[in-house]
């Protein structure tokens, strides 16, 4: 039995696993359990796997790889079209054992645990900034429960929580009052918890070149840096700066034929945390247009004058998308152009 090609559909417990020789004929058809996985593959020799792009992908693409062989990772999008009617272990394991063989199926990099590990701080990070906001609106509406209003914004969700806490003249009854400051407790805690993610974020960003080349684009700061470098371990599978903002969902989704291009709005497919974090960093710098004076300034403030400001702004992440991957292809830092 000489395998050339295996598919392996991974799973919490029970894995399975579909090979093919040379000539495409099936020779394996099994079941394992976890952890008994990296036995069978030690046995056998060296191979082309694929498997489903997943949360413990890369773990396992690591560890397959250290057995001598070649890994490839597949987004579960792409395998979806080789599956034969019904959806089963089975089916998953041939239709990746199938798509990994194309020659023009697109891959993901394996990413390392270092690049992994600065990842989680994101996943962390954005985890408790949501939580944050909870605790923020739920302060905001028990307080107007009993008729104290206060302006958007957490600042000014701070400035209430700290007159109660200083007994100022609010008028919340003393069960009411302990609740809130439970919540404002709370609130510290993630305060506390963020900062520290950050400083391991900037402690990270220091050492890494790439991240450090990444934020000298405008629009571009610490968090959108470190991101953009951990999440793109090898922007050579893009073939342009539009694949890459295409895998942002940056690009306009399309719905054309009989040569009539139809264009919409953008797919909002892919990375959806890195394309909010791009929106954002466009948002200041539409805001900033005024005072710049380079050519990407003059572009913007001419977008200002015929478009919304929100295409406008979706139009410069698109712009910072491509210019980032030109940079991690080249290894350069950023150099604004200068006004014509």
């Amino acid at each position: 039995m000489q395998i050339t090609t295996l598919g392996i559909d991974l799973a919490k417990s029970v894995f399975q696993l579909h090979g093919v020789d040379a000539d495409g004929a099936v020779v394996l058809q099994k079941k394992l359990r976890r952890g008994a996985v990296l036995d069978f593959l030690g046995k056998l020799e060296p191979c082309l796997i694929g498997m489903e792009a997943c949360a413990t992908s890369h773990s396992w693409a690591r560890e397959t790889a250290a057995l001598g062989h070649e890994v490839r990772l597949i987004p579960p999008a792409y395998v979806k079209p080789y599956v034969k009617r019904q959806k089963n272990d089975a089916a998953d394991a041939e239709a990746i054992c199938e798509a990994v063989t194309r020659p023009n199926m697109r891959f993901v990099p394996v990413k390392s645990k270092e690049q992994q590990s600065v990842l989680v701080l994101h996943r962390s990070r954005d985890l408790l900034m949501r939580q944050r906001t909870m605790i923020l609106n739920a302060i905001r509406a028990h307080l107007a429960e009993f008729g104290i209003i206060t302006a958007q914004g957490p600042c000014k969700v701070v400035e209430l929580v700290t007159r109660l806490r200083d007994g100022d003249d609010l008028d919340v009854p003393d069960l009411a009052r302990s609740a809130l400051m439970a919540l404002a407790a709370q609130l510290d805690s993630i305060a506390n918890q963020v900062r520290s993610i950050e400083r391991h974020l900037k402690a990270w960003h220091r050492e890494s070149a790439t991240s450090q080349r990444l934020e000298t684009i405008p629009g571009v700061g610490l968090i959108t840096a470190t991101a953009l470098a951990a999440s793109v371990p090898d922007p050579s599978v893009f073939k342009s700066g539009r694949q890459f903002a295409a895998w942002l969902g940056l690009v306009p989704r399309q719905n054309s034929s009989g040569g009539k291009e139809r264009l919409g709005r953008i797919s909002k497919m892919g990375n959806g945390y890195l394309r909010r974090l791009l929106v954002i960093g466009a948002t200041s710098v539409s805001r900033r247009a005024g005072t710049n004076d380079s050519r990407t300034g003059l572009w913007v403030r001419s977008l200002l004058e015929r478009k919304p400001a929100r295409l406008v702004t979706v139009a410069i992440a698109n712009k910072t998308a491509r210019t980032a991957w030109a940079m991690l292809i080249r290894g350069e830092s950023y150099s604004a152009a200068a006004r014509a």
